[in-house]
């Protein structure tokens, strides 16, 4: 009897093991969401409808976008932290998510609580100033800083938003200081900056862009480590004069932990095509993002190292957690 019971339990088990590997094997057979802890229309959402699209073609089921602002973006990656690991639930996040140390308190740890599926793109961004600030390059931007200490002002979207951080960052590199001034969003921001209430800030190339060629904000650098394409004439900071300078946002999708191997190489495989397409490549080119589309294993690694990167500037910085 003993023996029988065991016997069956092991079928059970097989059966049941047999059932998953054929579930993943088939996948998708129904929509998948995609969910974004940021409103509409912002780098994160028009990131995630860029991806969503293709992968829709792709596999032959719908992925919708659905958009669960809130936290600083933790909201909606705590929905997906919390589903059920099967694929059809998946975060396009950006990098407030390796941040944590902004939060007192966070219902996810994305080292323990997600898959890193793959970096969609970088979202640069731009240092630009008042055209009136006697400034024409980052090393005279530096020089009148230093020869004023806490004389400027810069703006940014929100303190510890990534703009905040990346003056931050050019701060310490540089050995100058500024006075902080936040506002609610990017766009408010520049128009503080037009307005004339900061001389300064970092803003997202879209945010800035139609500014910048409209000759009303001047651009000086870029905060990635090479020229943007939707910049091609603005150097980069570390180019014009900050030696190893780098702070930018990304976009990258996640799943919840224990999703099947099997549904991971799936979206990962269509995943690298879909960015491979030119048309993909080129419209996020268009608005200021710079194209990636990495793997699972190469995505992880890139988090792991932006986690103690951005912790270090935020203790710097003595950014009080929320």
């Amino acid at each position: 009897m003993f023996k029988k019971v065991l016997m069956t339990s092991a079928l059970l088990g097989a059966a049941l093991a047999l059932s998953g590997t054929a579930t993943a094997q088939n996948y998708p057979t129904k929509p998948v969401r995609v969910v974004v802890g940021f409103g509409a229309g912002g780098g994160t959402d028009l990131a995630a409808r860029a991806i969503a699209q293709k992968l829709s073609d792709a596999l032959g089921t719908t992925f919708i976008v659905d958009n669960r602002p809130g936290a600083a973006g933790n909201l909606g990656a705590d929905i997906v932290a919390k589903a059920t690991p099967d694929g059809y639930t998946m975060l396009m996040s950006n990098s407030t998510i390796a941040i944590p140390s902004l939060s007192l308190k966070l219902p996810f740890d994305i080292r323990k609580n997600f898959i890193p599926l793959s970096l969609i793109a970088l979202g640069p961004s731009v240092l630009v100033v008042s055209p009136s600030l006697a400034v024409k390059d980052i090393k005279g931007l530096v020089a009148l800083a230093k020869s004023k200490p806490n004389a400027l002002s810069f703006g940014s979207g929100g303190i510890g938003n990534v703009t905040h951080l990346a003056m931050e960052l050019l701060m310490s590199s540089a050995g100058i200081e500024m006075q902080h001034i936040p506002y609610k969003g990017g766009a408010p921001s520049v128009v503080g900056l037009l307005s004339g209430e900061v001389q300064a800030l970092f803003t997202s190339i879209p945010t800035a862009l139609s500014q910048i060629k409209a000759g009303k904000v001047r651009a000086l650098g870029v905060s990635i480590s090479k020229r943007s394409n939707a910049l091609p004439d603005v150097p980069s900071i570390a180019e014009a004069g900050v030696p190893g300078y780098y702070a930018a946002s990304w976009y990258g999708l996640l799943l919840p932990a224990g999703t099947p191997t099997a549904v991971v190489n799936t979206l990962s495989k269509e995943i690298v095509a879909a960015m491979e397409v030119s048309a993909i490549r080129d419209g996020m080119n268009r608005q200021g993002f710079e194209p990636v589309g990495n793997e699972p294993e190469e995505f992880a690694k890139f988090i792991r190292e932006e986690i103690p990167r951005w912790d270090k500037v935020v203790k710097a910085a003595r950014i009080k957690p929320q």
